[in-house]
């Protein structure tokens, strides 16, 4: 399973992915699940993936490759004009590759579905993010539903309704995903440490922050140990019920 979170601050973005795959409860790896391109001073793109492994790496290799192919073959993500038309290139290519495989597929196809979110800016666009499903049909974030999770979502959802707030600093909305992550980690073993965490800084066309983070840091663990204490600590002093 996987477990990945992208919110849009006023800010700029924030994306947060962990790097567990497993192939059953005795078969766990760790891979890559967030993608960035970037051309400085112009555009910048991440993208993170949940779901069939080979249908991601697949999509991320399809990507890569055609946006460093010479301009008169397929259509690149690097030279759309707006993050809506690299939305609709992206998923036309999920479309692709999971059209593919289910063509040689010889039981049943859902296997091969993946999800994604999208996020970044292009020059005289402000920054967006998209959830994109695996029909290749996506939503784009509103002052209403200002993030996007993919993968194992259910867990640390609620957290992140109860607190997110658009004018949060990077620090913050990072701290934030610390505690959303640490509960979905705790409630399910598909989901697991390190996490990479990137930050994208509004009108920088640039990478902001790029960090990954294991199960021995310190800042995690303060966080892990700091919100069971805390939860605890709420819970006494609520009302006891009464019969």
């Amino acid at each position: 399973m996987t477990y990945c979170v992208g919110l849009r601050l006023n800010a700029g973005l924030v994306f947060m992915s962990d790097t567990r795959t497993n192939a059953g409860v005795d078969n766990f790896s760790k891979t890559k699940k967030m993608f960035t391109w970037a051309v400085p001073g112009e555009r910048f793109i991440t993208l993170m993936t949940a779901g069939n492994l080979a249908t991601t790496q697949s999509l991320v290799s399809l990507l890569d490759e055609r946006s460093k192919a010479p301009k008169h073959r397929s259509p690149t993500i690097l030279k759309q004009p707006t993050m809506f038309e690299v939305a609709r290139l992206v998923g036309a290519t999920l479309k692709e590759v999971i059209g593919e495989s289910n063509a040689t597929a010889k039981d049943e196809t859902s296997k091969f579905r993946a999800s994604l979110i999208l996020g970044g800016q292009i020059k005289g666009g402000a920054s967006t993010m998209f959830f994109i499903y695996p029909e290749g049909n996506f939503v784009e974030v509103t002052d209403e539903t200002p993030f996007f999770q993919i993968g194992e979502a259910k867990y640390g959802k609620p957290i992140i309704i109860r607190v997110f707030d658009q004018k949060m600093s990077f620090n913050d909305s990072v701290k934030l995903l610390m505690v959303s992550f640490d509960s979905t980690i705790k409630s399910n073993l598909s989901v697991g440490l390190p996490i990479d965490i990137q930050t994208y800084e509004a009108d920088s066309f640039k990478i902001g922050h790029q960090v990954r983070l294991d199960e021995d840091d310190e800042y995690y663990q303060s966080i892990s140990s700091g919100w069971g204490n805390a939860l605890k600590q709420a819970f006494e002093t609520l009302p006891s019920f009464k019969f």
